[in-house]
């Protein structure tokens, strides 16, 4: 599944595209909204999302500053930015940057389509090519194996990709190949499997509140963590909490 973030300043900007996002795409995931570039780094720390929809113009942070914070982090995310047709100059930096593509204000349906159409083929075509060269390729057993100890001894909240991969110093690509090769699975759920099987744990034989146990698995947001534990398990966890202390 294709998960998108929305970052925007204006809620009714980011509702119309989320409506469009699921009506043209139902396959795509709408995994956040932020309202500026600083709220949107908070959750990036902690989270992965595909591909990044993003303003230009914003409050605390602009759309700019967030990507070049984003790309001195060495996050590689693809990123379609979002615009006025005065803010064509703002566009040009955010090419150079390396953004996968931009929309202009007011964002119809039809250039909506065919963006991330556009974004999916490129995408299909990095994901094949990457894939031909893993297979190329051989990789010591123990990289995987450092991988999960890395995962087993560090905080869940503190774990995201790019993260793990400076680490253990290889390529954040590399790594996502090599999950996925290894353990048909890619990081980012394993990841989240590993955040909601200590939820349970936490849910279960602690009193901490749903806030505290979401902070310590690195998700800022409750609604957000509430949604992929319901998601995950098919309860909420409150209802988990309360039928596992009723056995």
């Amino acid at each position: 599944m294709n998960s998108i973030l929305l970052v925007d300043d204006e809620r009714w900007v980011r509702t119309a595209l989320r409506y469009s996002i699921k009506k043209l795409f139902p396959s795509f995931q709408i995994a956040h909204e932020c309202e500026n570039g600083l709220e949107a780094l908070d959750w990036m720390k902690q989270n992965q999302a595909d591909l990044i929809l993003t303003d230009i113009r914003m409050p605390l942070m602009d759309g700019l500053v967030f990507i070049k914070q984003l790309r001195e982090e060495n996050e590689q995310n693809d990123i379609i930015i979002i615009s006025g047709y005065d803010d064509f100059p703002f566009v040009q930096e955010a090419l150079r940057l390396g953004v996968t593509d931009y929309l202009l204000k007011p964002v119809q349906d039809s250039d909506l389509k065919q963006c991330l159409e556009q974004w999916k083929k490129k995408r299909s075509r990095a994901e094949k090519e990457e894939n031909s060269k893993i297979d190329n390729e051989s990789f010591p057993p123990s990289t995987i194996e450092r991988v999960l100890q890395y995962i087993k001894e560090t905080p869940l909240r503190e774990i995201t990709l790019a993260e793990t991969a400076k680490q253990l110093h290889v390529n954040p690509s590399y790594l996502s190949q090599l999950f996925k090769q290894h353990l048909n699975k890619n990081f980012v759920d394993y990841v989240t499997e590993q955040r909601i099987e200590e939820a349970k744990r936490l849910l279960t034989a602690t009193s901490l509140r749903m806030s505290e146990i979401a902070e310590r698995l690195g998700y800022s947001d409750l609604a957000y963590f509430s949604n992929i534990f319901k998601r995950m398990t098919g309860s909420s966890p409150s209802n988990y909490r309360k039928s596992s202390r009723s056995l």
